[in-house]
């Protein structure tokens, strides 16, 4: 490999990297049909959700037996990193705190 090779795959990288970091990342909850919640985390909750409720190979398990209703909560964080630490602490809540964060 040429120096300008390694030198473009590098750039490259690093180009990517700062495009993850500028991402939006998002912690949302979803409901079920039966009123079971889901949390989860993504940089695209629209997406995310369709994928869920089509049950694509990229949906959650949680999904197979039990359809999304409705998306009930979205929260806005700063990057991956604080989305897995928010999307913890909601899951450690009990499910009415979480009703109450969802406002139902």
């Amino acid at each position: 490999m040429h120096k300008k090779d390694c030198s473009d795959n590098e750039e490259e990288k690093t180009r990517k990297k700062l495009r993850q970091e500028e991402k939006n990342w998002w912690v949302y909850m979803i409901q079920t049909v039966s009123g079971k919640l889901y949390t989860g985390i993504t940089t695209d909750v629209e997406r995310r959700y369709f994928e869920h409720a089509g049950h694509s190979a990229k949906s959650a398990k949680f999904f197979r037996s039990d359809a999304p209703k409705a998306l009930v909560y979205q929260e806005r964080v700063s990057d991956r990193s604080e989305a897995s630490r928010r999307e913890s602490e909601i899951k450690k809540m009990g499910r009415q705190s979480k009703l109450k964060l969802a406002g139902l």
